[in-house]
């Protein structure tokens, strides 16, 4: 597997890349892959079906400038930004039996992620609902998957030292949550784990045997999907 960690300037080109990855691994042109990175600035992402107006404190977003997106898997919509590490696994459907379904993907891929945050803090860490990895009963990674043919990405966020505050000011509260969540508020719902970044990367990088660093990038495939889908307002947007 291969490694890639960055961070492209845009948040828009930043999930343009997940994507690109995830086509170029499903066409066979490319090797699976771990990416991580950190978005330097704050920017809302809304999972591909949600409604805008259910889920985003719209007009608080207008007023601060903050961008507003769309990607491609399903899932709740989350806040990135400093402090917030994301990842993305591109992974063969082909080479394990666990990937040939949604429920058991994220199975696969969170108890490994699980196992591995679980060293890092000394404690241990649990897979909650159907894609959420908790200390206790607080949510600290939440993930979403795309499937293709051949391939799926998996893709999510750790907070580590994210300010919590603007999750709250940004975010209203999700109309589907999970059982465990019993109504809490996103203050008194998420945490941060207060570690670093790069021992976060170090172990996702030891627990996948991702050894290999990825020296190109589809460029030219994000910069088509910036153009004809990210950087839109009607895709951004839609509903």
């Amino acid at each position: 597997m291969k490694y890639l960690e960055l961070t492209l300037p845009t948040p828009a080109e930043n999930l343009a890349l997940d994507e690109a990855l995830l086509d170029a691994c499903d066409a066979d042109a490319q090797d699976e892959v771990l990416r991580v990175w950190e978005a330097p600035r704050p920017f809302v992402v809304l999972g591909y079906a949600n409604r805008v107006a259910a889920e985003v404190q719209l007009e608080v977003c207008r007023a601060d400038h903050l961008p507003i997106l769309r990607r491609i898997s399903g899932g709740g919509t989350v806040l990135q930004g400093p402090g917030c590490l994301s990842y993305a696994l591109i992974l063969r459907i082909g080479s394990h039996p666990a990937l040939e379904g949604i429920r058991s993907t994220n199975g696969f891929v969170l108890e490994r992620h699980r196992d591995a945050l679980a060293g890092l803090l000394g404690q241990p860490v649990r897979h909650r609902g159907d894609t959420d990895l908790t200390l206790g009963d607080r949510k600290f990674s939440g993930n979403a998957q795309r499937r293709k043919r051949h391939a799926v990405l998996l893709h999510g966020t750790f907070l580590l030292r994210f300010d919590l505050e603007q999750v709250s000011r940004y975010l209203r509260q999700p109309p589907r949550a999970p059982a465990y969540r019993a109504g809490r508020a996103h203050g008194e719902f998420v945490t941060n784990l207060e570690l670093d970044a790069q021992a976060v990367s170090s172990a996702l990088e030891r627990a996948w045997g991702s050894d290999q660093p990825l020296l190109d990038i589809p460029r030219a495939q994000v910069h088509t999907l910036v153009e004809r889908q990210y950087g839109r307002v009607d895709w951004n947007l839609r509903c």
